[in-house]
């Protein structure tokens, strides 16, 4: 049997008024790790990327996470539910001034519960948080057709918009 056709599509955002949000009650709460650990990084791409096919960074040496991990235009954050971990993102500021999801996603055991679009909210909130006094031109992503069968309703549900779709053969 034939393997699935990787579709890749790019979502972006010009504006932060194209924001639709969607909220959570008081139980989710979304915070900046600003102790930077590789380990957290690389612990969470595979708890929340092994259902996704995430295999860019598998192979990965633990100098290459700390490496990544440490670089100045990424930003991590995590989504906590009744204080306990239920998802994460990254963010990275781009050489074109725009600021990309890099990752983002819930753990297995939170994915169901509606969480999705208020951890989406608040990356798109954090991406156009002036940081260091820079607005950015814009935010985006992308996602494929093997990432979690929601991923791209949800992006568009918070106002992104498609910019190109990419199918590999």
């Amino acid at each position: 049997m034939a393997a699935e056709q990787l579709v890749t599509t790019y979502l972006e955002m010009r504006s932060r008024d194209q924001l639709r949000p969607k909220r959570a009650d008081a139980r989710f709460q979304v915070r900046e790790k600003r102790n930077r650990d590789w380990r957290f990084n690389r612990d969470l791409y595979f708890r929340v990327g092994e259902g996704w096919d995430w295999i860019d960074k598998r192979p990965w040496t633990d100098e290459q996470w700390k490496e990544y991990a440490a670089a100045e235009e990424l930003c991590t954050f995590a989504g906590y539910y009744d204080d306990v971990l239920a998802g994460y993102y990254e963010l990275r500021r781009d050489t074109d001034g725009g600021v990309e999801i890099v990752y983002f996603g819930l753990l297995p055991e939170f994915i169901g519960r509606s969480l999705g679009g208020p951890l989406l909210t608040s990356a798109i909130e954090e991406a156009w948080a002036r940081r260091g006094g820079i607005v950015p031109t814009r935010v985006w992503v992308h996602t494929c057709n093997r990432d979690h069968p929601q991923a791209l309703a949800n992006y568009q549900a918070r106002g992104m918009i498609v910019y190109k779709v990419e199918e590999e053969l």
